[in-house]
């Protein structure tokens, strides 16, 4: 990846950080549903087990305290206070605080195991949180990271992303990020983890779906409990949002089985060893 000069990088984490203020509760009611159906395999591929010591960077609503329904000891750190106070409220026996992933405020080796559930794709230097992450963890400990597969396995995404293309404008004055969809691509996630000096990298697609109560829940989840794809869609004009709108209803119900609508969803998880 090229080098982004300091502003951009400023910009996008600043953009990020007050996004997650504004959306952190509707993320948790829109979301929910979806992203928790990935956290054991995230657990499995960090070799989460009891006695162990497990930081949840980026953790969101918290929902990687499951890691202590296995007898581990969970911490959880988010750059946005929204956030952090959610994950109190779902589970007020685990140590949360507010922290950047990319300055952890943890000593060297503390840890037994990272996780980042959908939290890399957030960061405006990945590159660094790994650091961090590698910094963070004992010798012979695992970091695992879930993302969004591409949109082709990621049908929510598709839809939503095709109707701005087609009725929206894709080129609005957003900060610019990493790529939405870098670590879908394995070969860019087992380098990544090689570079910040991790062993074995190991790549695997989790799939499930998504159900959808009705057709316009994708747009307003989106609309509401998105960052960066929420702002693309509130920087349209009124008549642009109405006709993505409709596009991602139509989308939708191409999914409609006698009344049950499931979106076909996958995420890429990636784990590593340190060595």
């Amino acid at each position: 990846m090229p080098e982004r000069n300091q502003d951009d990088v400023s910009e996008f984490h600043e953009f990020e950080r007050a996004g997650w203020e504004r959306v952190a509760g509707d993320y948790h009611r829109y979301f929910a549903a979806l992203t928790t159906r990935f956290i054991e395999p995230l657990l499995d591929a960090g070799g989460v087990k009891a006695g162990c010591r497990v930081l949840d960077v980026a953790t969101g609503p918290g929902y990687v305290a499951a890691a202590a329904d296995r007898g581990a000891e969970v911490s959880g750190i988010d750059f946005a206070e929204a956030a952090v106070a959610v994950a109190r409220q779902q589970y007020p026996d685990i140590a949360f605080q507010t922290a950047s992933a990319e300055e952890l405020p943890f000593p060297d080796s503390h840890f037994d195991v990272v996780l980042m559930n959908f939290g890399l794709l957030h960061l405006a230097r990945p590159e660094r949180a790994l650091a961090e992450a590698h910094r963070v963890l004992r010798p012979g400990g695992r970091i695992a990271f879930s993302v969004w597969a591409d949109p082709q396995a990621c049908v929510g995404f598709k839809i939503i992303l095709d109707a701005i293309a087609e009725h929206g404008n894709m080129d609005v004055p957003l900060p610019e990020g990493p790529p939405f969809f870098r670590f879908s691509d394995p070969a860019e996630s087992k380098r990544v983890l090689v570079e910040a000096g991790f062993l074995n990298p190991d790549v695997k697609v989790t799939d499930t779906d998504w159900a959808m109560p009705d057709a316009d829940t994708l747009f307003e989840t989106f609309l509401h409990g998105a960052v960066r794809t929420g702002a693309l869609l509130q920087a349209q004009s009124p008549d642009a949002q109405s006709a993505i709108r409709q596009a991602a209803r139509d989308g939708v119900m191409t999914f409609n089985d006698a009344g049950s609508i499931r979106l076909p969803m996958a995420a890429v998880l990636s784990s590593a060893k340190k060595p």
